[in-house]
């Protein structure tokens, strides 16, 4: 039902945004309840088992499809984004040490979630300062809300080939918050797609997880792989997630439209300790204390000590042969669970296959040269 109003509703989502900005976020947008038009590509999604074992994705489906039903008497949806990319975000020179650990680089600093949710509370609160009647509800990725659909509905940005919202000025990086209101504001128009004949996130995923525009099967997907999955990782995927221990951001590395994307100014998300720098073998070498009071108040600690050393096995597996790499493999094997084990037994076999031909290599170079052959004979 709509409440009795006496204010001007244009006036008030002019402020609304105004408020937001002063907050925070980058951009604000309103936008109504009906996902419809988003209900087809969804359970194409689940019918195809893209999910992966998120069975999260697939409970809760009336909720998702119609938002109002979370919080009764919504009749729209003010929807925030905030920019998040660290400064000195280091991307090309950590993927390109093989014995460096990449996090992506949402997840270098403290929690999203909390910061978002902090801001959308303290937005509600001074809408209702100047709207008794309002009554509302903040989400942040907490509850079963489709935020990228509401978020392209409400205009602050086309939703990508790879799934992600994009901004022409903004590019993709940045988190969505959603505040739903009973209050019947002007709703803003969606923007226009602008992804072309672009193929880039397509043909460059690590894993071609992007299985057709628009379609992403997170069974493939290194994120998804990394972070949601809580079971074994597919021996044919493991090669190609290289030194990717948390995430992967390499669909949106290759979007044209975050060549000038900006960054973000939010202390909270600036890298803390070291994750951005450090190696493989030092971040494998912590023990679950280390994990959990390092980790404090970040999004990676929810994936628990046993998945973080299986995911940097893995990446351990894929780095040049080295015989450290070799001892901290062995050392660990008495030390984790069924699951991890079997990570760091692949990882082994992997780093002495490696040994092996290049100890075959280092023979044949040394015969060459007792021969007094030239080095290409």
């Amino acid at each position: 039902m709509t409440p009795d109003l006496n204010i001007d509703l244009k006036r008030l989502s002019q402020d609304i945004k105004l408020w937001g900005k002063e907050l925070g976020f980058e951009q604000v947008a309103i936008t109504d309840t009906d996902l419809s038009s988003h209900w087809e590509s969804y359970r194409h999604w689940l019918e195809h088992n893209y999910h992966g074992r998120m069975q999260f994705m697939a409970r809760n489906q009336p909720l998702r499809e119609d938002p109002a039903q979370l919080h009764p008497g919504t009749l729209r949806v003010i929807s925030v984004r905030m920019n998040y990319l660290p400064q000195n975000a280091q991307f090309a020179s950590t993927l390109n040490d093989p014995l460096r650990a990449y996090i992506s680089r949402y997840a270098l600093g403290r929690d999203y979630h909390k910061l978002l949710r902090k801001q959308l509370k303290q937005l509600g609160e001074r809408i209702k300062q100047v709207c008794d009647a309002a009554d509302y509800r903040p989400f942040v990725d907490s509850a079963p809300v489709m935020e990228r659909p509401l978020a392209d509905k409400a205009g602050l940005g086309w939703t990508g080939k790879h799934t992600l919202l994009i901004d022409e000025h903004d590019g993709s990086w940045f988190f969505l918050g959603e505040l739903l209101i009973n209050l019947p504001l002007p709703i803003d128009a969606p923007t226009q797609a602008r992804c072309g004949n672009c193929m880039a996130c397509m043909t460059l995923c690590p894993t071609h997880a992007i299985v057709a525009p628009y379609q992403v099967d997170a069974r493939r997907c290194i994120s998804y792989l990394t972070i949601e999955n809580d079971g074994p990782i597919p021996l044919e995927l493991r090669p190609l997630m290289g030194n990717r221990i948390y995430g992967c951001d390499d669909c949106q590395l290759v979007c044209p439209w975050n060549r000038q994307a900006p960054l973000g100014d939010q202390e909270d998300f600036q890298a803390r300790h070291r994750l951005d720098q450090a190696s493989l073998l030092e971040l494998f070498a912590w023990d679950e204390s280390q994990f959990l009071n390092a980790l404090q108040g970040s999004p990676i600690r929810r994936i628990g000590h046993q998945r973080w050393l299986r995911n940097i096995a893995v990446a351990l597996g894929n780095a040049p042969a080295s015989l450290a790499i070799i001892r901290a493999l062995e050392q660990r094997l008495s030390e984790t669970d069924a699951l991890v084990q079997e990570h760091i037994q692949w990882a082994l076999a992997q780093q002495h296959q490696k040994l092996g031909q290049m100890t075959r290599q280092t023979q044949r170079l040394i015969r060459i040269i007792e021969k007094g052959l030239p080095r290409d004979a």
